[in-house]
């Protein structure tokens, strides 16, 4: 007996098969884009910045006995928000000479694709871009490093540090920030 095959094969179109390959390729490479941050790690470890002294209190900090030390204005710790999207560790926006900056210490995030880093006037990870104060793109997902703030905000009417993924437009963590605490 003899099976007799009617029709052409997928293989006999080459046309089709290039069709097929790129789709499946264009496919690997959102596919990719999309779930690749969940899995990469970057790392940053800045140190504090140290504080910039002028002519006027470079001769009195030569006076003075005590040193310029950080101080924490506020602070508060990264939340979870779901098994995909979360952070830990502190994050504190701290005095140094004058200058201020957003502070994230031996953090630990999830990635995403697109992700920003903004003080908000609301608290429970909300934010809305009228009022919130835009600091930058996510420097790393674990690590330590800064953010500075300009000299003209108010830092007491910020309430949260949030952590958003502009492509999905989707909450990654957030820290609400209370009264100063001790630097560890």
């Amino acid at each position: 007996m003899t099976v007799r095959v009617t029709g052409r094969s997928f293989s006999a179109h080459p046309a089709r098969l290039a069709g097929a390959f790129l789709a499946i390729a264009a496919l690997s490479v959102i596919v990719w884009y999309l779930a690749s941050p969940l899995f990469v790690r970057t790392y940053v470890n800045e140190a504090l910045p140290s504080p910039t002294l002028t002519p006027d209190t470079a001769e009195a900090a030569q006076t003075a006995s005590t040193s310029v030390a950080p101080r924490v204005l506020r602070s508060g710790e990264l939340g979870y928000v779901d098994g995909i999207h979360n952070g830990t560790g502190p994050v504190r926006i701290v005095d140094i000479g004058g200058s201020r900056y957003v502070r994230f210490e031996d953090v630990m995030l999830t990635n995403a694709p697109d992700v920003h880093v903004y003080l908000s006037r609301e608290t429970g990870g909300k934010w809305d871009a009228a009022t919130s104060l835009y600091l930058g793109t996510l420097k790393a997902t674990n690590g330590s490093f800064n953010y500075e703030l300009p000299a003209d905000i108010d830092v007491a009417s910020y309430r949260s540090v949030v952590v958003w993924c502009r492509a999905f437009r989707v909450l990654i963590t957030w820290a609400d920030l209370r009264e100063g605490a001790a630097f560890a």
